[in-house]
Parts: C-alpha cells; structure tokens; sequence
C-alpha cells in the first residue's frame, strides 16, 4: 500500500460485497474477469464492476484488459481483468513503520556485514535523502506534510518542531542506542533531500515523544579575511 492510504484500504474492506470480491480475486492466483468475480460471489457483473474498480482505485487490486486464452489477437476487445496487488494492509495508531527499519538493517547487513552498524547509519541516511528528495519533486519542500506523512506527528513550536510519534517505537525501546541513532540518521537525511537547511535533527530524548526534535540550524559564519 506504499502509493495509497492503509485506512482507505481498510474501510473499503467494511463493505461486506468488496471483501468477497477481493478475497476470490486474491485466493485465485491469478487474473480474474469481472464475469468471474461476479458469478463466484454471486453479483450482477455491473455491480461487481464497481466494486472491483473501487478496490483498484485504493490499491489493494490492479487491473488491466487481457485476451482470454485461445483468443487470436485483434477478435474482439479483451475484458478487463483484475488481480491482487501483494501489498500488505497494516494499520496501527499511533503509525509505526518497522518495515522501513527492516529494510535499511537488511541493506546494511547485505552491503557491510562485519560492520553493520556503521553501514546501516549510512542508509538510513540515504533512505531519508531518497525520500525527501522524491517528496521534494513532487510536492514541494513541506517539511511538516512530509512528517506527518511518516506518522511522526510534528509540532511547530517557538523555535522548534517536536515529534510526538516515534514510528519505530517498539524497536527504540528495546534497542534505544541503535534505533534512535538511524532514526537521527534518517531525519537528518530527509531534510538533506527536502532541501530544509533552516533547521537540523539533534537527539533530545524526551518521555512520550521521539528521541529526535528539529531546531534551527546554526548561521554560517563567514571566514574570518
């Protein structure tokens, strides 16, 4: 669900019509027809057409037109298949994003693994650059949309922005020295790839809050003549 909402997601899934739909297209393995679809569950193919297409349009389905087998090209117009996306519908809240830490100590123990602590640093600051960068690209530099996106739930205050979510907390809490040092990592990338040179990540644990907060960077000083 990388590229759409997870509750977008879930609530499409209340509809008792659109879970059976989803689970047949899932179970079968394969790519299924909106006739399909409609006869496994019992619907009219219209209705079944909707629901379906509302299931792509959250992404938990993607769909394309394909010739049925046998069918010699150009015959008739293909029908619209439709087949399960493989990404994982996960909503918790406060949001946490242990996959993400998953993927940067995989990376680091694939790239480095007699130091992997020092190697994942690097790409938990690389992944936060990558990100930020991307996020720059399309929507513009906006630092508190890009943290409330990552479920870090940012406050501007005087001077400051502090994160009241940690996204990682489970893991900072049992491995605080590690965690909280690629989460700085990260942060300190995403605003290296957002373009956010106002303002810098430093540690500054606090109960209840993440252990990174961001304050504004420090002037440069031109060299003295």
């Amino acid at each position: 669900m990388s590229a759409h909402d997870p509750w977008a997601g879930m609530t499409a899934l209340v509809d008792p019509s659109r879970r059976a739909l989803y689970d047949h297209v899932r179970r079968a393995g394969r790519p299924v027809s909106r006739e399909e679809a409609a006869d496994a569950t019992g619907m009219s193919r219209g209705l079944a057409a909707f629901h379906l297409d509302k299931l792509v349009d959250v992404g938990l389905l993607q769909a394309r037109y394909q010739a049925p087998p046998g069918q010699p090209r150009g015959r008739g117009r293909s029908p619209k298949v439709y087949e399960a996306t493989g990404d994982e519908i996960a909503v918790s809240i406060p949001e946490r994003r242990y996959r993400l830490v998953a993927e940067i100590l995989a990376a680091a123990v694939a790239d480095d693994p007699r130091c992997a602590d020092r190697a994942a640093t690097e790409h938990a600051h690389r992944h936060g650059h990558t990100l930020g960068s991307a996020l720059r690209a399309g929507h513009g530099p906006d630092l508190l949309a890009a943290l409330t996106q990552l479920g870090f739930e940012p406050e501007a205050t005087t001077g400051r922005v502090l994160l009241h979510n940690c996204p990682f907390h489970a893991l900072a809490a049992r491995h605080t020295g590690l965690i909280c040092g690629l989460n700085h990592a990260f942060l300190a990338g995403l605003l290296d790839g957002l373009g956010a040179t106002e303002v810098h990540a430093r540690l500054a644990p606090h109960p209840g809050r993440c252990c990174v907060e961001l304050s504004p960077a420090a002037p440069v000083r031109d060299a003295a003549p």
